[in-house]
């Protein structure tokens, strides 16, 4: 296990780049059954951890730094936008629009690069100081939420 927050998460945003290729790759053979589970692979991922970000880490660094509501408001935010992405990734595999894919696919590729730039730049850096006493606790409820 992991013996911090910011690297947990850090291999999270990895996890997710990993399967985010793994899609593209799908796209390439073109086998739309492997694309479909590749694609819902990536999306159930991303939206857990965006999830995990929202109910557990989020909250509990605005707790004792409430000056974090700014930072983890605009991350909330871009999950927002990165979510809708997702949502029409789905439905373009649905119309099996293969370019369509790609183009969404890429779109967050961008997307996420700068996010998760950010997050492990600025927030989860103030997580491991400000949640230092809470880090057990916390790992445990990020890798099972």
């Amino acid at each position: 296990m992991t013996d911090t927050i910011a690297s947990f998460m850090t291999d999270d945003h990895h996890r997710c780049d990993h399967l985010l290729a793994n899609c593209e790759r799908a796209i390439g053979g073109g086998d739309w059954d492997s694309i479909a589970e590749q694609t819902a692979s990536f999306a159930q991922a991303l939206l857990g951890h965006f999830d995990r970000e929202e109910q557990v880490l989020f909250p509990e660094l605005v707790a004792v730094s409430p000056w974090a509501t700014g930072p983890s408001s605009v991350m909330t935010m871009e999950h927002e936008q990165m979510r809708a992405l997702v949502q029409e990734l789905d439905e373009m595999v649905q119309a099996r629009d293969a370019a369509a894919c790609l183009g969404l696919l890429e779109t967050l590729h961008m997307v996420s690069q700068q996010h998760n730039a950010k997050e492990e730049g600025i927030l989860y850096p103030m997580a491991v100081e400000q949640l230092d006493e809470q880090t057990a606790d916390l790992l445990n409820r990020l890798s099972t939420d």
